[in-house]
């Protein structure tokens, strides 16, 4: 996957080229958390009588969520910020019309 955006130490690695990019990453547990979004959304769709074979993405939108915040304890009595970056996945899928 190239990374366009956040390219602050990340090497360069040659499969990026395919993207015309020289810097990119496989990003494993993103990926993991996308097949578990789709694996509920096959589930879904299988309780609502849907049929799971034509179904496609229409639309998949990544947006930012609220940050955690907490504190770690430092040495010499200092305290640092310690805050995560969640995310809202936003995914629609919708039953492919077979044409006839």
């Amino acid at each position: 996957v190239p990374f366009r955006k956040y390219t602050g130490c990340l090497g360069r690695t040659p499969p990026a080229k395919e993207f015309k990019m020289s810097q990119g990453r496989w990003p494993v547990k993103s990926a993991k958390i996308l097949l578990g979004l789709l694996k509920n959304a096959e589930s879904n769709a299988e309780f609502k009588n849907l049929d799971t074979e034509t179904l496609t993405i229409t639309h998949i939108q990544v947006s930012m969520a609220q940050q955690g915040r907490r504190r770690t304890f430092r040495a010499h009595g200092r305290v640092n910020a310690y805050m995560n970056c969640p995310c809202h996945v936003e995914m629609l899928l919708e039953e492919k019309e077979e044409s006839v």
